[in-house]
């Protein structure tokens, strides 16, 4: 589990836990991996944090390796960290070369060599789940090459599942939309985060509980003949701009209910 500790990784680790997986939580920074095994373990759970940075040569095997070495076997792999930095984000005209690397190479590049990893140390099949984006498959403005990225990741996730069906190794993505984390509520302002949920049908953003579920799904045998899928978790929100209009009109009846009147339908 790459990304294991913080936001959306934490709530996963803690679904596949709960599910009774054993899990190896892993990142750049050591803190929050410890809480969060910690946590786990406190619940009753395996789990075990492995502080690694999946950017160096090497480290996504010497995971795998250390997975099986503890547990006996690798059966699943949630292909998690990906972010884009203040520091990388700003207009396409813009952009330099380094920006680019930085955010591509996380998103797309490393995350392909930890998978690839992870399939060599499946000699019993498994499943491997890379965490994409709403962006891989949208616009995204301000960000273009962390969109670019997610939809090489969507793309090669139907590569890989090509590949190495034959081998019993399962790969699919998720696709989640606005997901509020820890680190994303304190970036957003009320009004932000208002115009955000004005966009989602269903009228709320994501939490972390709402991916980890998806991951056991996939991680277990019920998902066994579900390979090659990209799933969009996003309440609703990956919709054509046309339906905008109406969704505004929704959010003010929300708004004008709250003040005691009628909700529009």
């Amino acid at each position: 589990m790459t990304g294991g500790g913080r936001g959306i990784g934490k709530g996963i680790s803690h679904a596949l836990a709960e599910a009774g997986a054993a899990v190896i939580c892993t990142g750049r920074t050591s803190a929050p991996l410890e809480a969060t095994a910690a946590a786990i373990r406190a619940q009753g759970g395996r789990a075990l944090a492995l502080p690694a940075d999946i950017t160096e040569p090497g480290a996504a095997q010497a995971i795998a390796t250390r997975a099986v070495a503890e547990f006996g076997r690798l059966d699943s792999w949630v292909n998690n960290a990906g972010s884009a930095s203040s520091n990388d984000v700003g207009p396409l005209l813009e952009l330099t070369e380094p920006q680019w690397d930085n955010v591509v190479d996380l998103n797309l590049k490393w995350a392909f060599f930890a998978a690839q990893a992870a399939a060599r140390a499946m000699t019993e099949g498994g499943s491997i789940i890379n965490i994409s984006s709403r962006s891989g498959s949208h616009p995204n403005p301000m960000t273009g090459q962390y969109g670019a990225a997610k939809a090489g990741v969507e793309n090669l996730t139907t590569t890989m599942a090509v590949e190495w069906g034959h081998m019993g190794i399962r790969v699919n993505a998720i696709a989640p939309g606005v997901v509020l984390t820890e680190e994303f509520a304190d970036l957003m302002s009320g009004e932000r985060a208002q115009k955000q949920i004005d966009t989602v049908p269903l009228g709320r953003l994501g939490t972390p509980a709402d991916i980890g579920p998806l991951c056991v799904y996939l991680a277990a045998d019920e998902s066994a003949w579900i390979s090659g899928t990209v799933i969009q978790a996003h309440g609703g929100s990956r919709i054509p701009i046309g339906y905008m209009a109406y969704l505004h009109k929704i959010a003010k009846g929300r708004r004008e209910a709250a003040a005691g009147t009628a909700l529009p339908r």
